[in-house]
């Protein structure tokens, strides 16, 4: 069992040390801005394409942003950073459940993208393209949420 940091200790370590989001902001509002081109444009052509390939890096950019911070912002709640350091992303999302931070379903939906993101790794055809991208609504909900969160956390603890 992992020791848990004093309701105390936390408010004091959040206190000295807010995390700024301005980054993530800014890759959501890329996300956007590219899934935004690639709805405008006609499937099939060279605009199409460099949309979707926007858009999916993009969508990957903004989950390992958010799995940084939110890595830091759960921090507080172990003893040590080095044992939050050493969680695999499934297992940081399932801590934060377990301290308030997402519902069970909203880690389900966490967990997928990341899967998703290991398959964009090693396949890049146009199917998984198209299946990366049917994600990219519900993730741009998620994320912004996961946004506001990560803000709340951090400057009223």
């Amino acid at each position: 069992m992992v020791p848990i940091m004093s309701d105390v200790k936390r408010a004091q370590h959040m206190a000295t040390s807010p995390l700024s989001t301005t980054h993530l902001g800014r890759s959501i509002k890329t996300l956007e801005v590219s899934y935004q081109m690639l709805e405008g444009a006609q499937a099939g052509s060279i605009e199409y394409e460099v949309a979707r390939n926007a858009t999916i890096k993009g969508f990957e950019l903004c989950l390992e942003t958010a799995g940084k911070l939110l890595r830091k912002s759960i921090k507080p709640y172990f003893a040590s950073s080095r044992q939050v350091d050493e969680l695999t992303f499934k297992d940081l999302f399932r801590h934060a459940h377990k301290h308030g931070f997402f519902a069970a379903d909203e880690v389900e939906r966490w967990f997928a993208y990341r899967d998703n993101r290991n398959k964009t790794a090693h396949d890049y055809g146009e199917g998984f393209a198209e299946e990366t991208v049917k994600l990219i609504k519900p993730f741009l909900q998620d994320v912004i949420k996961l946004k506001g969160v990560i803000d709340a956390s951090s400057t009223t603890a």
